[in-house]
């Protein structure tokens, strides 16, 4: 590394994972990974929709073949928005002037130019894939890598796919990943304490090859262990949605809208089959029309942090648990000001998260060799008073 080199790395803020935007050293560090940015059963062909994701505006469309793409916003001829245009087979038409772009890119047509017209215009697409219920993306530059894949949550059972909108920077609910200190308190009048979860537990953990894994040992000697995924995944073990489905296993995302929003995608796995898959699907079936009429959690959050209402007000609300944590990491700041915290005990899995944050930046900015994180299927997320060894 020269001097100017030198100089600039020392300029970098390596401590400032909240900005994602284009060019932000976190935001080059989020886009070397795999994002989800929408529901698949919720994209129907033909109709495209405007998705922001760390701070780009982008239009994601299904083609014909039933294979979802994603491109820039805005048509490069006069701007017109991809999101009113029309899909023709995999290709997007500009409403505006008709100028059509294939699933890669390139101008297939500009229908009043020159025939030749078309081979100096391309448009941004980025790598797009369809998996275990949400639509995938990857913005970083060349090749992608292999998308991840989660063999546990391919099985016969049933995926419960959910998303909330949370009115804060993604790194305050990153930050939640690794702080099982909060439960007895954020999440203090709820049902979560009848599964073996009851007491403030004593936080050990470790780095791992997917991210973190973390022990919550309670005062009965239970411990829940869950799973830090880098950058922003959850790996945990719920308590049963009902006495016959039993346990649902959880993949969470948190993924930047912009540096005041994100979304929370999450993938419930639960292992039924037959019967009781068909009871289980109409279970989430009543749960999910409750929520569509139900004020959204975020503006009751929002209302809470007001002094409105209380927290204990929403209590019938359908997402009342997530209410909760809504409220806790929203008011910490849309985005938080870590410089006056006073870390303790319980907070060392934060402080080994930011860690690796830091150096992993660091190490991209200085292009030196990065962790290639793996996510472990010989992992087994538990809960409740299972034995489980502490490191």
């Amino acid at each position: 590394m020269n001097a100017i080199e030198s100089n600039e790395q020392a300029a970098i803020d390596f401590t400032d994972y909240a900005h994602t935007g284009p060019g932000t050293i976190a935001g080059r560090y989020m886009r070397m990974f795999w994002h989800p940015v929408y529901i698949a059963e919720e994209l129907a062909a033909g109709r495209p929709v405007p998705i922001k994701v760390m701070s780009e505006d982008l239009t994601l469309y299904r083609g014909k073949s039933g294979k979802p793409y994603i491109c820039q916003a805005r048509c490069p001829h006069r701007g017109a928005l991809f999101s009113i245009a029309r899909v023709e087979d995999d290709n997007i038409r500009c409403s505006y002037h008709g100028w059509m772009f294939s699933g890669t890119g390139e101008c297939v047509q500009a229908p009043a130019e020159r025939p030749t017209f078309c081979e100096s215009i391309r448009i941004r697409q980025y790598p797009t894939q369809e998996y275990i219920g949400l639509i995938f993306v990857w913005m970083g530059d060349g090749d992608p890598p292999p998308l991840p894949r989660y063999p546990r949550f391919e099985g016969p059972g049933v995926l419960d796919v959910m998303t909330y909108l949370r009115m804060c920077n993604y790194f305050n609910n990153v930050d939640n990943n690794v702080d099982p200190a909060h439960t007895p308190f954020t999440h203090a009048v709820s049902n979560y304490t009848n599964f073996g979860l009851e007491g403030i537990p004593e936080v050990h953990g470790r780095e791992n090859e997917w991210g973190i894994v973390q022990y919550g040992k309670r005062p009965d000697g239970g411990v829940r262990v869950s799973y830090h995924g880098q950058p922003t995944m959850l790996n945990i073990k719920f308590q049963p949605a009902d006495l016959e489905s039993g346990w649902r296993e959880l993949l969470a995302w948190r993924v930047p809208i912009d540096d005041t929003r994100h979304i929370g995608y999450m993938v419930n796995y639960v292992d039924v089959v037959g019967e009781k898959a068909d009871r289980y699907r109409e279970k989430m079936a009543e749960r999910k029309a409750l929520r569509a009429a139900a004020e959204p959690a975020h503006i009751l959050a929002e209302k809470v942090l007001r002094a409105e209402i209380r927290i204990d007000d929403t209590y019938d609300h359908p997402d009342y648990f997530e209410i909760q944590d809504h409220v806790a990491q929203m008011s910490q700041g849309v985005i938080a000001d870590r410089t006056n915290e006073h870390l303790g005990r319980s907070d060392v899995l934060v402080t080994l998260l930011r860690r690796i944050w830091t150096r992993e930046m660091k190490a991209m900015a200085a292009g030196q060799p990065m962790k290639q994180w793996i996510y472990e299927t010989t992992m087994e997320p538990t809960t409740g008073s299972e034995p489980v060894p502490m490191d």
